[in-house]
């Protein structure tokens, strides 16, 4: 019996030993997993990498010394405010005593942005801004003006050319407006409502806008828009990439009130180089013309019950009225489907309009149809409409 009793006080004081133990290690005890946890990252996207971080102080140090303030005033204007003092306007009068005027001259002034594109002073600017204006006045990013001399204009686009005497400007670089991209990020320079040197940054929202606001029958669209905020004066300015190379110039904004409203929309790079040439190459303003054709797609010819003879192609349905037609005069006939311009294939309307549309008065094109189901090439020298 007593041998018993010890049996169970010595377990009962062994538990308590044991219990004491655990209680006084407890608080410092640490449990580690015996399978290491593997952290897994996963990628968000195929991108290899996402750099959420722009700045841009470098696009805005580049391009704010190549845009510049432009003033434009035409001779009615200037006789209006002779010396800086107003007088009331004589519409017939000139220093000579009185003489007719031309039909809609009228006082203009305006004011607008223009890009230094070469270390000579050529500057773009858009033809809405200068192509009024008989007199001209550029003012530098440093403060310094010049009277500028209009080089030459290309309604089509809204894009015009003018330059200042002087070398070693600091200019922008073309950047490939093929290349651009919805989604990344742009900066707009320019100067709205006279504020000198603004800078706005936005992002590209989409490309190849056609808006229907350049007037004339040859007009030329394919905005970029964005969502930098320009004004009234940033026409004409600089659209740049975050490396500051130019890839547009801001031309127009959509807006109910005349100010800005949320889109912006600028002519891409690549259609002011092509324009550049144009008017250099010309030594003046750019006049473009037409075919001088109306014209259907194959479908809705075949709809009609005409005879197409070809599957694709565009229909000549007939010649303007009141319209000199170059096509007419170089023997292209109604019934004629249009297959190819210059060796480039025209399967749709908006192809035909997409080889024709930079052709100038005096180039010639060979236009290829389908006569009847005999093929037929027809060369077209595109005279001014008249």
């Amino acid at each position: 019996m007593k041998t018993i009793l010890q049996l169970i006080l010595a377990g009962v004081i062994g538990g308590a030993i044991a219990f004491g133990a655990f209680k006084m290690f407890d608080k410092d005890t640490v449990i580690y997993e015996t399978t290491p946890v593997q952290v897994v990252k996963t990628p968000v996207s195929n991108s290899t990498s996402i750099d959420f971080s722009t700045d841009f102080v470098s696009a805005a140090d580049r391009a704010n010394p190549a845009v510049v303030h432009i003033s434009a005033k035409n001779e009615e204007y200037l006789a209006y405010s002779q010396n800086g003092a107003r007088r009331q306007y004589d519409p017939y009068e000139d220093f000579w005593g009185f003489r007719r005027r031309r039909q809609g001259d009228r006082p203009q002034a305006g004011t607008g942005s223009g890009v230094l594109v070469s270390k000579d002073g050529m500057i773009i600017t858009n033809n809405h801004v200068v192509g009024f204006a008989d007199f001209l006045e550029v003012t530098t990013s440093d403060g310094t003006r010049y009277e500028a001399r209009k080089i030459g204009t290309d309604p089509s686009s809204d894009l015009a050319i003018i330059q200042i005497e002087g070398n070693n400007f600091p200019h922008l670089e073309f950047a490939d407006s093929d290349d651009v991209k919805v989604g990344e990020w742009v900066v707009a320079v320019g100067n709205p409502f006279n504020l000198t040197s603004t800078v706005t940054a936005g992002i590209v929202s989409a490309i190849g806008r056609d808006l229907d606001i350049i007037q004339g029958f040859k007009a030329i669209e394919e905005f970029i828009q964005t969502d930098a905020v320009v004004n009234p004066g940033n026409s004409g300015g600089a659209l740049v990439n975050v490396k500051g190379e130019l890839i547009g110039i801001n031309t127009a904004i959509s807006s109910p009130t005349g100010v800005y409203a949320g889109y912006s929309f600028a002519i891409p790079a690549n259609l002011v180089r092509r324009v550049m040439a144009d008017i250099i190459e010309v030594g003046g303003d750019v006049q473009r013309t037409m075919l001088g054709i109306t014209i259907a797609n194959i479908e809705d010819a075949k709809r009609e019950g005409l005879e197409t003879y070809a599957e694709s192609g565009v229909f000549v349905t007939g010649f303007p009225d009141r319209v000199y037609s170059s096509a007419k005069y170089s023997g292209m006939e109604v019934g004629d489907v249009i297959t190819g311009v210059d060796g480039s294939q025209v399967r749709e309307p908006e192809d035909l309009l997409e080889a024709v549309r930079y052709i100038k008065v005096g180039d010639t094109i060979n236009v290829e149809v389908n006569r009847k189901g005999k093929k037929k090439t027809i060369p077209v020298k595109l005279r001014r409409g008249i």
